[in-house]
């Protein structure tokens, strides 16, 4: 009875201890598969038609290309970018979630809420800087102006009987930026993407909007809507004969950044790899030629450091605007 007993007992820790040696191998096997070994997925904040989601399909197709796996996008749009900031924000920091952020989500949202389900600086990983997407100050052709001034002195003839879309923070800060200078009074109407607010301007319910090149150039150069001043301090190539708004209000200067994130704690060997790759696809001349043409400007190239740092530069700096602007947090 107790040699069976004993028996029985050895039997049961050899078991025991073939399945604990078994399971040990098969985790450091799946921990040494090279990265990446499954689709990779990049949410982006705005919906599809929007310049942001353009952007991250020419960079998604690339990707896909130097990392031997499909880099799919999914557009997670609504609440000024929250939805998908903090999606990315509570997943799991393997890098088969990546974040195509904007000033929006990382910039201007602190100040523009007082409660926010993520954090900027704390729930991300910084990956790398892809450039910048300038925006262009649209009118409605119902509306008699062609230039911004001509503009300031119609709406200050026509108090409190213009409105602006905004489908997100760039288009928010500049439009409330353009009224505290210039003394005039346009009602702000929320969108949640680019698409429906340009659909509106054509129709004539929406008579201001300041649109990224990227979504809105093709409406401008059909001549369906009007531009009437660039939001950066200096011309854009796409759309060389539209002032800068600083030629009417000096001083201005307004440019939306976008990047890549992961969530927080992501490998370090997962980073580099990235950085490594994204990089390397921005510096291809198809690439950039793409990229271009939706009036982005792709940013110097930059470690995952650097773009932390930039972050952190960029949100100090839109805090600031806000402020400026005078718009409140809700």
């Amino acid at each position: 009875m107790r040699c069976s007993l004993i028996q029985a007992t050895v039997m049961y820790r050899l078991r025991t201890s073939i399945a604990t040696l078994l399971l040990t191998a098969t985790t450091l096997v799946c921990a040494q598969r090279p990265y990446p070994s499954q689709p990779v997925t990049l949410v982006v904040p705005f919906a599809a038609g929007s310049g942001t989601d353009a952007v991250a399909r020419v960079i998604a197709a690339k990707l896909s290309e130097r990392l031997g796996q499909q880099v799919i996008v999914d557009n997670r749009a609504g609440a000024n970018g929250q939805i998908a900031a903090t999606f990315v924000a509570k997943s799991k920091p393997d890098g088969y979630t990546l974040y195509m952020a904007t000033n929006t989500s990382h910039s201007a949202n602190p100040s523009l809420y007082k409660k926010l389900s993520y954090d900027p600086i704390k729930d991300f990983t910084p990956i790398t800087l892809t450039g910048e997407l300038p925006f262009v100050l649209t009118v409605s052709n119902a509306l008699p102006v062609k230039t911004l001034k001509e503009f300031i002195a119609y709406a200050k003839a026509h108090p409190d009987k213009l409105s602006y879309g905004t489908p997100n923070s760039t288009s928010l800060v500049t439009s409330e930026t353009v009224k505290r200078l210039a003394g005039i009074n346009v009602v702000g109407v929320p969108y949640k993407a680019s698409p429906q607010v340009l659909t509106d301007m054509v129709g004539g319910s929406i008579d201001m909007y300041v649109v990224d090149l990227g979504s809105g150039q093709g409406m401008i150069r059909e001549g369906r809507i009007r531009a009437i001043a660039i939001t950066t301090k200096t011309p854009s190539k796409i759309l060389p004969e539209v002032q800068p708004i600083a030629a009417t209000l000096p001083g201005f200067d307004v440019t939306s950044w976008n990047g890549i994130f992961g969530p927080a704690n992501l490998p370090r060997p997962v980073v580099e790899r990235l950085n490594k790759e994204i990089l390397v696809a921005l510096a291809m001349k198809d690439t950039r030629d793409r990229l271009a043409q939706l009036g982005f400007e792709v940013g110097p190239s930059s470690s995952p450091e650097a773009f932390g740092k930039y972050v952190a530069d960029q949100l100090a700096h839109w805090t600031t605007l806000i402020r400026q602007a005078g718009i409140e947090a809700e």
